[in-house]
């Protein structure tokens, strides 16, 4: 296998390209005289006069609010930033504007193994918010009430929120593969008036109910007054008693009005994995995630009403908050539910050929699977209307970069996002004014005051540290659901570095802005005093023909010895760890990567444990190995197959000693 080098250009901008962040420097150059040698130099502005940067993206999107705001930043405490104080606004107003867009436009097209494909116009779009508004109404609910979603990634999921941020009441969403005890932790915080729930779904060729599962999560929320019934997975599905269906709940229409609100008014709730505990209740206000979304979509992303933007996500992640803010620039978003490797891995590919889709946003595991698979996208389906392709959810190594030019598209701009639900977006991710090198990520967003710090808590360049930012962001937090007294929400993010964000990621800046996330902080492997990030493991490893799957634990020794690297693998099905396969793996990390690399023992595990949203459980497994019982290391409700955790509880006590060699 060839790796492709770090730091090769893949992409460079075409000749006078028309962009809108140059339609924005354009604004900043007539309205204030401002002007920037380069990407870096408006990042630097962005960064430190954060007054002027955000109003001047205010009046670039046209937000419409009750006044034109003359302050940005009032406070610039962390945490307790005030942006915007003048500000009333409301999200759903600010995306249902759909600028560039007439009534007759299509601008939700919704794809689904369940049921036919959906197309909604601007106008329809409209008036199924109205209808759903009139709904929420009549069932009383009011500004700051709760209102829950049970439902996978399809129109009505996004109805519910538009028309849920109308009245100024706040949203929150699970994907129905989420099971009761993971949705019950995550909603008996919150307490929801009311429940809009599918009665299952299909998934590829397999139908799954959720009648049990929503009848389960009713009974465990007693403060559900109104339950909304989806038939989706069988339109004959009967309604449960007391509920109503979701054709009768929006029967009636009514006047499409917004109840504008403050800046920090929460819109919605979006939770952490949960996996030492009850999952964050993570608020995010109304102004926060407005401008935030359309400077990342419209100046970071450069969409526009011409896209068709897709990004595959489930409601229970928050790329599909990220998804559907696409109509506040006027994209039409496209929506799938299902199965993405069914009938195989190429569906989404051609998903994209038949749809027209400009932007496809994805995983990086995704990526990698289809460069294992060899698949070459672009032979088998049309691909020429890609200009965009986005990877999140996980590191992408170089090859994987290598492998969408070859593969996928020559032309297309790639770009690599790292952020988090804590910010609803991306600190670091691409620009259409910036190249694209192979296995970094292009940029530091803009308004991201995005530094890597030493054990000084000092910033570096070109080496390893930790991702913090240095500044306020609009889209912070507004704050933890209960917790008044903001004492979760400093733990969380600002205890280890006063007045400073610790995100618990290693990144490494380079001279020229770019940048590479290398895993988390908190799973860090420290070999002989050197810092290894998880990521590259896993590019060697998982790039290997026997390997499905890894994760890697570093067992510190207390006598300050070396300690022992664990590596667990799954291997394609009929394979079996022998000396071959454990020689090949070794070799591999220590001629790619070094042999401070090469792991002290190999286990092979049938499955490994992962969140609900699909990352891998490193900090909890290395806990169990350690000894930690597994209750008290992990909470099971946030693991997609919590009897993955059996194999990590056998292995610790078969091999105390870890005197297995790694070949």
């Amino acid at each position: 296998m060839t790796l492709a080098n770090v730091g090769e250009i893949l992409w460079t901008p075409p000749t006078n390209q028309q962009s809108r962040i140059g339609e924005f420097l354009d604004l900043l150059k007539t309205e204030s005289d401002l002007s920037f040698d380069d990407y870096e130099d408006l990042w630097r502005w962005s960064t430190t006069d954060l007054n002027g940067f955000w109003l001047a993206v205010w009046r670039f999107f046209g937000i419409p609010a009750d006044s034109e705001p003359t302050i940005a930043l009032a406070d610039a405490s962390m945490p307790g930033a005030r942006w915007f104080p003048e500000a009333r606004l409301n999200y759903a107003e600010t995306m249902l504007r759909m600028p560039g867009r007439a009534d007759d436009d299509v601008v939700v097209l919704a794809r689904s193994q369940s049921r036919e494909e959906i197309g909604l116009t601007a106008a329809g779009l409209r008036e199924q918010v109205a209808r759903a508004r009139t709904g929420l109404l009549n069932a009383g609910v009011t500004a700051g009430d709760r209102v829950a979603a049970y439902s996978p990634n399809i129109p009505e999921t996004l109805i519910m929120l538009l028309a849920t941020a109308s009245i100024g009441a706040v949203f929150s969403s699970c994907a129905p593969e989420f099971g009761t005890q993971s949705v019950t932790d995550r909603w008996k915080q919150i307490e929801p008036r009311v429940l809009l729930a599918v009665d299952g779904y299909q998934y590829g060729n397999k139908a799954i109910s959720r009648r049990a599962e929503v009848m389960a999560i009713k009974a465990a929320l007693p403060s559900v007054e109104t339950l909304v019934w989806l038939p989706y997975l069988d339109p004959a599905a009967p309604t449960p008693d007391g509920g109503v269906t979701w054709a009768d709940f929006t029967a009636e229409t009514g006047p499409l009005e917004f109840e504008r609100v403050g800046f920090d008014a929460p819109l919605y709730v979006l939770f952490s994995s949960g996996t030492t505990g009850l999952p964050k209740p993570i608020i995010h206000g109304h102004g926060g995630i407005a401008i935030e979304h359309l400077k990342s979509l419209g100046l970071q992303t450069d969409l526009g009403p011409a896209d068709r933007f897709f990004w595959f996500s489930t409601t229970g992640w928050m790329m599909w908050n990220f998804l559907v803010s696409g109509l506040g620039v006027g994209s039409t978003i496209v929506m799938f539910d299902g199965n993405p490797g069914y009938p195989d891995t190429a569906m989404l590919w051609h998903l994209a050929d038949e749809l027209g889709v400009t932007y496809f946003g994805t995983s990086a595991p995704f990526l990698l699977q289809c460069r294992k698979e060899s698949l070459v996208p672009k032979d088998i389906a049309d691909l020429s209307a890609l200009r965009g392709i986005g990877s999140t959810g996980a590191p992408l190594p170089a090859e994987g970069f290598r492998w969408v030019y070859e593969n996928v598209s020559p032309t297309a701009q790639l770009g690599s996002l790292s952020g988090g639900t804590d910010v609803c977006s991306g600190f670091v991710g691409s620009a259409p004014i910036v190249p694209v090198y192979a296995g970094e990520i292009a940029c530091r967003c803009l308004g991201a005051a995005v530094q890597a710090f030493d054990e000084q808590a000092q910033p570096v360049i070109g080496r390893l540290g930790e991702l913090v930012i240095t500044a306020p962001m609009p889209s912070m937090p507004v704050g933890f659901w209960g917790d008044e007294d903001g004492s979760r929400y400093r733990a969380a993010y600002f205890e280890d570095i006063p007045g400073v964000w610790r995100h618990g990621d290693w990144i490494t800046i380079s001279e020229r802005g770019t940048c590479v996330v290398t895993g988390r902080s908190d799973a860090t492997l420290n070999r002989g005093g050197v810092r290894l990030g998880t990521a590259e493991f896993y590019t060697v490893v998982e790039a290997l023909p026997e390997v499905s799957d890894s994760l890697v634990v570093h067992l510190e020794d207390d006598e300050g010895g070396a300690g022992n690297l664990l590596l667990f693998v799954v291997l394609v099905d009929g394979l079996s760890l022998d000396d071959d396969v454990r020689r090949t793996i070794a070799t591999a990390l220590r001629t790619q990567l070094s042999p401070r690399h090469m792991p002290d023992v190999i286990h092979q595990v049938h499955v490994l444990p992962r969140t609900l949203s699909g990352k891998k459980l490193e900090v909890p497994a290395k806990k169990i190995l350690q000894g930690t019982p597994v209750e008290a290391a992990v909470a099971k409700g946030a693991l997609t197959n919590p009897h993955a955790l059996d194999e990590f509880v056998r292995i610790r006590d078969e091999h105390r000693d870890w005197t297995l060699s790694a070949g």
